[in-house]
């Protein structure tokens, strides 16, 4: 009899929206080579999950690679995962949507496979006990998660290896946990270190049962492993290893292990996720200060006694406070589902596009930001948007929603106990904060899916002080060695990185009044160094409604400081039915005569690619004025139009008097396990006046919004050279 099982799992993900050159970069890297590699051992069975777009991915694109891995489901040699379709933090989304993501995967994966699906794997492993009832009512026996989830409920390290029960409301779920260690010795240590770990297992506990769960694209996809993994054979040694040692070591899978032995008890285990995961939800300087306390704790005696007790304690929920743009994602999903489970009994095929666009719009990595989670990744952000907005529109499909029409909601949308204003027709759908500036911070165009709103704020963030550390370092001459929790080089991609750790006052959506100093320039505003007179751009608004049958308006105003003066500032969002167009217009009141002021309008604009030769500014007679992460500072403008071919989208605003105009791009700095890079996040397009009132202390200006296709010029590309763009641009 065996003294230890072990059971490799291995998690293959990639998210909606990601490129289709990173889909077929990890396969060739990664999936593939892992499964050439395991096919030549019969002896050793593992347990896959692959997440739902990397397997829609590949039975499209490599249905040669699902056939070789149905085969072996077929000999027993590999048991297939289920887990939410769409890979979502299932505390994030609905109990119903919890139950039908894991339903629907475990049909599509028995449709592929023809696999039984028993266990699933936890996406990012965020786990909450009342997840318990939602798992086990979709049919789900067992999961896997990360034995720092144990000892942080009290279990000592020696007593995790097997599996427990825990329960909700009468359901019982079996599970395992992960063995951490072996997520850091596989395959980033040799094969005789995860030898060594098993064989003093086998001797302390005999009969263990040890998990190794984690990420396949470690082996191979991760920077510097392909080489390591493959073509040093490290994958074939670890085999041959496992193989060598069959008369202790038994390699199996979750399934078998559960039925052919007992549970170690009963656990409650406490809301949490993987350890880093819960040090990226903390607040930069929560994180700073956890940081200093686990190097204290390193230098004490008993430090490997206090470890498990000594956590960071961060949320995965809290990631919707730490980021307005997670949170507003996360309530317009909340706000489809709640409507697609209303429009029960309308028409079934438009309801079911519907779910699944859903679905998709709750694919975890852009709700959340560490090393690998892509809230800064603009396209991915897009791809929540364009799956939620596709969901709207196929929910007006089912009800029978259909030609020129025009609504206005008033509600708490973004779940901030202040009102929101919905205005919508057939063509956009506009959001608006009064309580934040009187700012529209969501804009979607109905016909491309795409929020043109979707930005990111730059804000600090505790590796932040890593990158100035590093490039002091390099200033000086000196190797960018600083501390990232181990004491590895800093990989810069690109230079300057230092440059744009600029932070933001304010929001940058859209209708974002300013009042600045008359000698503020460009270069003021580039380099952070904006100054406000007034009290405007995040201050509370007063908001009242207008509905007609053609016609929703809402008019938002408030008085506030200029400079050293009082003004008032009036501004209508109007929104006609069947019309791409939104009307904007501003009336300042109570000016004082003598004073001369500077009103701005800023207006950031995101979703579309910063610089690509088909994604650019132009004026108003189509005269194209740079790319969109251009810097623009023009004296005299009526207006501007930004035009992105690929995604069959032009956004043109006309004002009715002659402003100034600055462009300037929002650009933020992230990590990844690739290291830092800078991101093009946003277009800020600010058109401004120098004000003088007129006889009655007042000045008004109208700004008109049209959000269509662009209008084609001769010999422009048509969809096969916006396709080639896609392909060249990324």
């Amino acid at each position: 009899m065996a003294q230890v099982r072990l059971i490799l799992a291995l998690h293959n993900h990639q998210p909606v929206g990601n490129f289709d050159g990173v889909f077929e970069d990890a396969y060739r890297a990664s999936y593939l080579p892992f499964l050439e590699v395991l096919e030549g051992y019969s002896e050793i069975p593992f347990a896959l999950h692959t997440s739902g777009p990397l397997l829609e991915w590949l039975v499209e694109r490599h249905p040669g690679y699902v056939a070789r891995l149905r085969r072996l489901v077929e000999s027993g040699r590999l048991e297939i995962l289920g887990g939410g379709f769409f890979e979502p933090i299932l505390t994030m989304v609905p109990h119903r949507d919890r139950v039908g993501q894991i339903r629907a995967f475990t049909g599509y994966l028995d449709e592929v496979f023809g696999a039984r699906v028993r266990g699933m794997w936890i996406a990012e492993r965020v786990w909450e006990q009342s997840l318990v009832s939602s798992i086990v009512e979709a049919g789900i026996e067992y999961t896997i998660l990360d034995d720092y989830h144990f000892l942080r409920a009290g279990c000592a390290e020696d007593d995790v290896f097997g599996y427990f029960l825990t329960e909700d409301d009468g359901h019982l779920l079996k599970v395992f946990p992960g063995s951490e260690r072996l997520r850091y010795t596989i395959p980033f240590q040799e094969p005789h270190a995860t030898y060594e770990f098993l064989r003093r297992l086998a001797e302390r506990r005999p009969g263990a049962t040890v998990v190794f769960a984690d990420d396949g694209e470690k082996f191979g996809a991760w920077p510097k492993t392909f080489d390591h993994v493959y073509t040093r054979r490290w994958l074939n040694h670890f085999c041959d290893m496992l193989v060598a040692n069959r008369d202790w070591l038994e390699t199996t899978t979750l399934g078998r292990a559960a039925d052919a032995s007992l549970p170690l008890g009963k656990i409650y285990l406490a809301d949490g996720s993987y350890r880093e995961m819960t040090e990226w939800a903390l607040p930069p300087e929560s994180l700073g200060a956890y940081q200093r306390g686990v190097r204290r704790l390193a230098g004490l005696a008993d430090a490997g006694d206090l470890e498990r007790f000594f956590r960071p304690g961060g949320s995965w929920r809290n990631f919707k406070a730490r980021y307005a743009e997670c949170d507003e994602m996360y309530t317009r999903m909340l706000d489809v589902s709640r409507r697609l489970a209303a429009a029960e009994g309308a028409d079934p095929d438009y309801l079911e596009v519907a779910r699944q666009e859903l679905y998709r719009g709750q694919c975890n990595c852009p709700y959340w930001h560490g090393s690998f989670g892509g809230l800064y990744l603009p396209h991915l952000r897009n791809a929540i948007y364009r799956s939620l907005i596709a969901a709207e529109n196929a929910l007006d499909e089912a009800q029978g929603r259909s030609g020129p029409r025009v609504a206005l909601e008033v509600a708490d949308f973004n779940l901030d106990a202040r009102q929101e204003v919905r205005l919508a027709n057939d063509r956009l759908i506009a959001l608006v904060r009064p309580a934040q500036g009187g700012q529209i911070y969501e804009l979607d165009v109905r016909h491309c899916t795409t929020n043109v709103l979707a930005t990111l704020d730059r804000r600090p963030e505790a590796y932040h002080a890593t990158i100035r550390e590093a490039a002091a370092r390099l200033a000086a001459g000196q190797e960018p060695r600083v501390s990232l929790g181990a004491n590895e080089p800093v990989t810069f991609k690109q230079d300057g990185l230092d440059r744009l750790l600029i932070y933001d006052r304010h929001p940058r959506k859209a209708l974002v009044d300013h009042i600045y100093p008359v000698d503020l320039t460009l270069d003021d505003l580039i380099a952070g160094r904006e100054v406000e007179c007034g009290d405007f751009a995040a201050g509370t608004y007063l908001a009242r409604v207008q509905r007609e049958a053609r016609r929703v308006a809402v008019i938002l105003e408030r008085p506030g400081r200029a400079g050293d003066g009082t003004i008032r500032i009036r501004k209508t969002i109007e929104l006609k039915a069947g019309s791409p167009e939104l009307a904007v217009s501003y009336l300042l009141e109570d000016l004082p005569r003598a004073a001369c002021l500077v009103f701005a309008v800023e207006i950031n604009l995101a979703a579309m690619a910063g610089h690509a030769p088909d994604r650019y500014y132009a004026d108003l007679s189509g005269s194209r004025l740079g790319l969109l992460d251009d810097r623009l500072d023009l004296p005299h403008s009526s207006g501007l139009t930004l035009t992105d071919e690929w995604l069959d989208l032009a956004v043109s605003l006309s004002w009715s008097q002659a402003a100034g105009l600055w462009c300037f791009p929002i650009e933020t700095v992230s990590q990844s396990e690739g290291g830092f890079e800078g991101v093009y996040q946003s277009s800020a397009v600010i058109p401004h006046w120098h004000v003088t009132a007129d006889e009655h202390g007042r000045w008004e200006v109208s700004i008109r919004w049209s959000l269509d296709h662009p209008r084609r010029q001769p010999g422009a590309p048509g969809e096969s050279g916006r396709l080639l763009a896609e392909v060249s641009s990324g």
